[in-house]
């Protein structure tokens, strides 16, 4: 059965360190790329699919990012609080599922950015998502024409979009974009406290239940002051 989701989480708790100094004063993503900050740059993309309601986590200078926010009329937003603890990606979204519902939702990282191809990724992401036999769908960038990031990939993808880790030592096709659609069911026996999205996909990927789908476009990582002018190099091309 196939159904667009309508929530998601961004993940905006991190403390933003290799974003110094511009992360002195603000969260990270308040940083501007392009003029805007990071945030409204994803907030504005998940609204523009569909998106209706945001969960956002908060650690570091949480309250200037929701005072930022307030202004914000869609999507909908609401805050999980991480100000005591910082919870890693599982165990930050694990606190946030009674926020989140009982439907698969999107996670998008803070720091994702992208310029689209002929279609909406996010939409088609929801288009190919299938809970019978997915138990979560990466959006996934080739390697090759990635921005901002300088790894060896982190999957590889077979002829109907079944993903495997890239093995030591070698060079995989594509690189996770921060951006996924997630059964909740997936937290369920997870440890309390922090843990990383990690210990979910190789449940997974042990299932052959981990799917990708190839971005349409071209990624940019902004992680550094230098992946923002990277970033805005590329916006800036005709």
């Amino acid at each position: 059965m196939v159904a667009h989701p309508t929530h998601a989480m961004v993940m905006a708790a991190g403390l933003g360190k290799r974003m110094l100094p511009l992360t002195e004063d603000i969260p990270k993503p308040m940083v501007k790329v392009a003029g805007r900050p990071l945030i409204d740059h994803v907030l504005d993309r998940l609204s523009s699919a569909g998106v209706a309601d945001v969960v956002l986590n908060l650690h570091y200078k949480g309250d200037v990012l929701k005072d930022y926010l307030e202004g914000r009329d869609s999507p909908t937003i609401v805050y999980s609080d991480e100000t005591n603890e910082l919870l890693d990606t599982g165990g930050g979204v694990k606190k946030a599922l009674p926020l989140l519902g009982d439907a698969p939702f999107f996670t998008h990282n803070s720091d994702s950015l992208w310029i689209e191809g002929m279609s909406d990724n996010l939409r088609r992401m929801g288009e190919m998502w299938d809970e019978d036999k997915m138990d979560a769908l990466m959006l996934l960038a080739p390697l090759a024409s990635c921005t901002g990031f300088d790894g060896r990939g982190d999957f590889t993808m077979d002829g109907i979009g079944r993903l495997r880790r890239r093995k030591e030592r070698t060079v995989a096709p594509f690189v996770w974009t921060g951006v996924q659609i997630i059964r909740p069911e997936m937290f369920e026996d997870t440890p309390e406290g922090p843990f990383s999205t990690n210990l979910i996909w190789d449940r997974a990927i042990e299932n052959d239940r981990l799917y990708g789908i190839r971005l349409d476009g071209r990624w940019m990582h902004v992680g550094s002051p230098a992946g923002i002018d990277e970033a805005e190099a590329v916006l800036r091309q005709p």
